[in-house]
């Protein structure tokens, strides 16, 4: 578990799957996330879908706002994390969204000794670009073609990073 200013952030319980439903649900949500149905929720959140990933659930004051999740190359060479994030639409423009970036961010660098972390939102997605560069990201360039959306058409992502000397 994680503390941060407004947040915990904490392992998914079953508990927790209706609630996270429902943001995914929400069209804020489903327009970046898309294709998340209970069965790919609790595989996400739950029980993990990548041995170098770890998902935890955002709560505030008790409520299930969302989920930020980590992906780390442990290699010595490359040694790095990548972040992402999906929050519900009634925490949008709270603060709640920066603060479990930078409380997953300072974890990843005070705790797991990563000097570089990404993220990579869809460039259309203005809204996390201006958080994540709240927290310190930077753009590094465009990433053509990244995403599928959910009407099939491909969408160019933003690659940005933040190094460890950088978190605001």
């Amino acid at each position: 578990m994680l503390q941060g200013a407004q947040v915990v952030l904490r392992p998914g319980q079953p508990a927790d799957l209706d609630a996270l439903e429902v943001i995914f649900a929400t069209p804020e949500v489903a327009r970046w996330w898309h294709g998340y149905d209970r069965a790919r929720i609790e595989r996400a959140a739950l029980e993990g879908d990548d041995p170098d990933e770890t998902v935890y659930v955002i709560e505030v004051d008790g409520q299930v706002a969302g989920i930020v999740q980590s992906h780390e190359d442990p290699s010595p060479d490359y040694r790095s994390a990548g972040i992402d994030i999906a929050l519900g639409p009634a925490w949008h423009g709270t603060g709640v969204g920066l603060d479990a970036i930078r409380t997953l961010a300072r974890h990843l660098i005070n705790d797991h000794g990563h000097h570089r972390l990404t993220i990579d939102p869809a460039m259309a997605n203005e809204r996390a670009i201006a958080a994540y560069t709240k927290v310190g990201f930077r753009p590094v360039g465009v990433v053509r073609d990244h995403e599928r959306a959910a009407d099939g058409t491909w969408h160019d992502g933003l690659l940005m990073d933040l190094l460890a000397g950088e978190l605001r």
